[in-house]
């Protein structure tokens, strides 16, 4: 390119000729780059970049807290996106559940109560989390969003231990819960949290020993909830991390339980081993929860019965080895979609797990692999654990859940102050 087709303004704005042929380079700065993990120097995007991770924290103690924050964050985000004239920008794992809320939509519509069901439908404004990390946690961002999350997320274990030892939530008719109110969902952010931290151990480059001295905690906590679904998805999430980084630690899996059952408490052992018995009472349920299921999706199996209708019409499909007489869910995450939204929206559910799964795979090697390879885990995790709780459909739940696995894809972008300015009205 002959050097009278470059001109330099006053501004330091590169200006290119009408008939400069050029070709851009890449804009993503490596991964060593020293300020990706500085806080934008514009006061309005660090103020949204602060309110953000602030939210990546606040959902594991208070679910009103994490609406709030979410609300401000929503605010200065479009703020942004006016102030400068950008185009919302998202990734491609983002029309998955584009698609996926549409076909909600339509369930609820064609619903046995539509009004019901498009209140209960609501819970998609939480789709907007993806878009909000993907633009204001750039780079090395993302990893400082995975320590807030990971420091409060050890914080609240250390409570939950303390619940167990000291104020006696350790029984399964009073589990240990956090902050929070409902064990469940405090089990679920335990095992999302607990394959971070495994992540951010064996893959991370640098800055590991903050979660090597948090982990035995989380493990701890994770354990004392008396949640088998978590243990279950926790146990799959951490075992395919250990084969992904070396085959042979697969072989600590094996160990870890043994010392569980030979250090832990009666209750604790008694109801890991409730976890293979076809006897079990809650495990009987499940199974009766599916067959009921499946009679539910024969019947409605293009738009269902439409979201938060299970409880509705659970008398009328209920198998007679039901243990309980009514279900609010099905404890099925596949299952509670195809029968709640129809079989399409089970496919376009499938499609944004299948795509997330494949950008992960490609991007483990790239260059923020601790991230990449927690979206694996935490995938992974939430399908096991989703086989007996319906995790997908807790608020706290999803809202971690799409904060960890849109931040591999926002840490390959660049910092706005980062990219060069230019001004090529016409470049070919």
């Amino acid at each position: 390119m002959s050097r009278d087709r470059i001109r330099l303004t006053g501004n330091g704005t590169v200006r290119l000729s009408a008939d400069a042929d050029v070709r851009l380079p890449d804009l993503r700065l490596p991964a060593d780059t020293a300020d990706e993990g500085v806080l934008p120097t514009d006061r309005l995007e660090r103020i949204a970049c602060l309110g953000v991770l602030a939210f990546a924290g606040a959902m594991q103690v208070s679910i009103a807290a994490a609406d709030i924050l979410l609300t401000i964050v929503v605010v200065l985000w479009l703020a942004l996106v006016i102030k400068n004239r950008e185009r919302i920008a998202v990734p491609k794992m983002f029309w998955p559940l584009v698609a996926y809320a549409g076909a909600t939509l339509v369930a609820a519509v064609f619903s046995i109560d539509p009004h019901v069901s498009l209140v209960d439908s609501k819970q998609l404004v939480l789709l907007v989390i993806v878009p909000i990390i993907y633009r204001l946690l750039p780079g090395k961002l993302s990893l400082t969003a995975v320590d807030v999350v990971i420091t409060i997320g050890a914080l609240s274990a250390t409570w939950g231990i303390v619940q167990y030892l000291i104020l006696n939530y350790d029984n399964l008719g009073r589990r240990p819960q956090g902050a929070l109110g409902l064990y469940m969902t405090y089990s679920g952010l335990l095992m999302l949290v607990t394959c971070a931290a495994v992540a951010r151990l064996l893959f991370a480059r640098d800055h590991r020993q903050w979660a090597a001295l948090v982990m035995p905690a989380l493990v701890l906590a994770l354990a004392f909830t008396f949640t088998r679904s978590a243990w279950v998805g926790a146990s799959v999430g951490i075992g395919l991390l250990f084969l992904l980084r070396d085959f042979r630690l697969v072989a600590l899996v094996p160990v870890a339980f043994g010392l569980f059952l030979a250090a832990a408490p009666p209750n604790l052992s008694a109801r890991l081993y409730s976890t293979f018995s076809l006897t079990d009472p809650s495990n009987v349920d499940r199974v009766a929860m599916m067959k009921t299921g499946m009679r539910i999706i024969e019947h409605d199996p293009l738009t269902g019965v439409g979201p938060d209708m299970i409880i509705q019409v659970y008398p009328q499909y209920r198998d007679k080895s039901a243990i309980n007489q009514l279900n609010p869910h099905l404890h099925n995450v596949p299952l509670q979609i195809a029968a709640e939204r129809g079989l399409p929206a089970l496919a376009v559910w499938v499609w944004f797990i299948v795509s997330l799964l494949r950008d992960f795979i490609r991007r483990r090697h790239d260059a923020y692999p601790s991230l990449s390879n927690a979206g694996i885990a935490v995938i992974a995790a939430m399908l096991a654990a989703g086989l007996f709780e319906y995790n997908f459909g807790d608020s706290e739940f999803l809202m971690l859940f799409l904060v960890l696995v849109t931040l591999p894809y926002a840490a390959e972008r660049a910092p706005r102050a980062a990219l060069p300015i230019v001004d090529a009205r016409r470049a070919s």
